[in-house]
C-alpha cells in the first residue's frame, strides 16, 4: 500500500471517542478492514467491510462526503489504511485506536475477544 509513513491528517480516535462523535451528528462511515474470518468472530453493526489487501481495489465504494473511520483487530492494519486512505485525498480520516479489541472492552462487551 502506498504512502507509507505517519500522516498528520489522520486522527486517532478511541472507540469512545468515534462513537461520541457519531451520537453527536459527525458523518462517519466505519470501514473494517480485517479478514472475512475475523469478522466472523466479532463485529460491529453498519461497518463496511473490506479486507486491508482489498481497500485500493474497492476504494470506490467508499463516501468521499463522510469522514472516514478504519478499525482493525488492534490499530495497526488500520492506521496503514488510513494513512493510505488520507494520501489518497479522504478527509477526514481517523484510525479507531486498539482496534475491534478495544472496542469489545470499551463500547460492547458483548463482542468475543480473540
Amino acid at each position: 500500500m502506498r504512502g507509507s509513513g505517519v500522516n498528520p491528517k489522520v486522527l486517532t480516535l478511541s472507540p469512545a471517542e468515534f462513537i461520541a462523535r457519531r451520537g453527536a451528528g459527525e458523518l462517519w462511515q466505519l470501514v473494517d478492514v480485517r479478514e472475512s474470518w475475523e469478522r466472523g468472530i466479532a463485529s460491529v453493526d453498519q461497518a463496511l467491510a473490506i479486507p486491508m489487501a482489498d481497500v485500493p481495489a474497492r476504494v470506490g465504494e467508499l463516501d468521499r462526503h463522510h469522514g472516514i473511520a478504519v478499525l482493525c483487530h488492534t490499530g495497526v492494519r488500520s492506521a496503514t489504511v488510513a494513512n493510505w486512505l488520507a494520501f489518497e485525498g479522504f478527509e477526514p480520516v481517523a484510525n479507531i485506536e486498539g482496534g475491534i479489541d478495544a472496542w469489545a472492552v470499551d463500547v460492547d462487551r458483548s463482542l468475543p475477544r480473540y
